[in-house]
């Protein structure tokens, strides 16, 4: 996964959070609070990688 899809998996999760907490729907809350995490946790291991790259290993 490339770091513009885990950004956009950030927004999908927070809006998804957002229409839960509109519909009062806690699945829904949870649902993106998880895609935001994923998302998240992708995009950071997108950044190690270049970090890795950038230092020659």
């Amino acid at each position: 996964m490339g770091k513009a899809k885990a950004k956009a998996k950030q927004v999908k999760g927070k809006m998804k959070e957002s229409a839960g907490r509109a519909l009062g729907d806690q699945g829904m809350q949870a649902e993106g609070r998880g895609e935001q995490m994923m998302g998240k946790t992708h995009e950071a291991a997108e950044d190690a990688a270049e970090r890795m790259k950038k230092s020659g290993r």
